[in-house]
């Protein structure tokens, strides 16, 4: 089976992206030109999903680069911290954004160093060489090709991201679907899948590949209150590419594992300390806890990326607080007296306890997590 959704792409010049707050009832493509565009979609739930948003913010970059009018590397300097500013102010708990910004700029500088960006692009005008104006016209098109040279090296490693994305979360796919057993029951809550990524998917590219393998499975899918990514974006992909599953509200997870209907747990995650604790969608921790009391496993799948090894526990994870609209009101009714006093994060943190293994583009990562997450990210 091959999967054919793509959340997020560049083509013709533009960042094109799938609008996911009008999912199940629309799918439509915005196609944009303007960097700012992106990071708003970021910032709205348009793009969302820790993989997603850094392959976003990539291309957002190297948009914002390719349509800067500056015209001098000093000026074109200027922009890209300003575009990269911009993207880092969108959504502050996904450690794959800063992932990429930092890749992002660490491209830009390898470039700036480079023969081709170098030669011609801070010369001077020469007044021995203005008459006829041939000698300025000469520099400045030195200048330009630098200019283009620095440019088209961003949309190179913005693509490259947007590419490696996809590989990794196959490679994640591989690697954990030897956790399902044919026949297995598996929980999942919110969106991991080829949505919240470039495509394919983290916890639900362990789903498909399971599934590719011929394994009979099915699928219980959380709604994931308060935007229903479960309902409608899990729903959406499963029921797109024919896996069996069933949806079910947040709050019926515990009788369904007390029940036996549930073998399996696989969730994603948005930062994930160096000692284990991961931060995902609000709720995470109570299916966590729910899936310990009733010994089931529970598996958090993510690349490499999300793993932030400068954060030592989840205490120090940022949690993001969102709109209270978000719980007041659903696709535009509303649903809580005008007054009320609203809590609203957006993810909670798992401690490490409650993780039976993480699944990675490097294989799968056993507990004790303190001593294991740091040798991965350090090998």
């Amino acid at each position: 089976m091959t999967n054919s959704i793509r959340t997020v792409y560049w083509e013709n010049d533009a960042v094109v992206f799938i609008d996911q707050r009008l999912l199940p009832g629309v799918e439509t493509y915005v196609i944009s030109r303007d960097y700012r565009q992106v990071a708003a979609a970021i910032k709205d739930l348009s793009i969302r999903g820790a993989p997603a948003i850094g392959v976003a913010a990539a291309l957002g970059i190297a948009l914002g680069a390719h349509y800067s009018q500056a015209p001098s590397l000093t000026a074109l300097k200027a922009d890209f911290e300003v575009i990269c500013t911009t993207f880092s102010q969108t959504r502050p708990t996904a450690r794959n954004l800063f992932w990429a910004i930092e890749g992002m700029k660490k491209c830009f500088q390898e470039a700036c160093a480079a023969p081709q960006a170098q030669q011609g692009m801070e010369i001077p005008p020469n007044p021995l060489l203005t008459k006829g104006g041939w000698g300025n016209l000469h520099i400045n098109s030195y200048r330009g090709q630098a200019l283009n040279f620095l440019k088209q090296s961003l949309i190179t490693e913005a693509c490259r991201i947007c590419g490696e994305d996809i590989a990794i979360n196959r490679k994640i796919g591989a690697y954990g679907e030897i956790l399902i057993a044919d026949g297995d029951n598996i929980l999942t809550h919110c969106n991991a899948g080829a949505l919240a990524t470039a495509g394919y998917g983290t916890a639900l590219g362990v789903v498909r590949a399971a599934w590719e393998a011929g394994k009979r499975i099915h699928v219980y899918v959380d709604e994931t209150r308060p935007v229903l990514q479960g309902a409608r974006l899990t729903a959406w992909e499963l029921v797109r590419e024919g896996i069996p599953a069933t949806l079910i509200t947040d709050n019926m997870s515990g009788f369904l594992m007390k029940q036996g209907k549930v073998q399996k747990i696989i969730v994603g995650a948005d930062r994930i300390a160096a000692n284990g604790d991961a931060a995902n969608k609000i709720g995470t921790y109570s299916v966590a806890v729910l899936a310990k009391a009733h010994k089931i496993p529970f598996y958090v799948a993510a690349p490499l990326s999300t793993f932030d090894g400068a954060i030592k526990t989840g205490k120090d994870i940022p949690i993001e607080e969102r709109d209270p609209a978000e719980v007041t009101c659903c696709q535009g009714v509303v649903l809580a007296p005008q007054g009320i006093g609203v809590y609203n994060p957006a993810f909670d943190v798992t401690p490490h306890s409650y993780i039976s293994a993480f699944v990675t583009e490097k294989g799968l990562i056993h507990p004790p997590f303190r001593k294991t997450v740091p040798a991965v990210l350090g090998s």
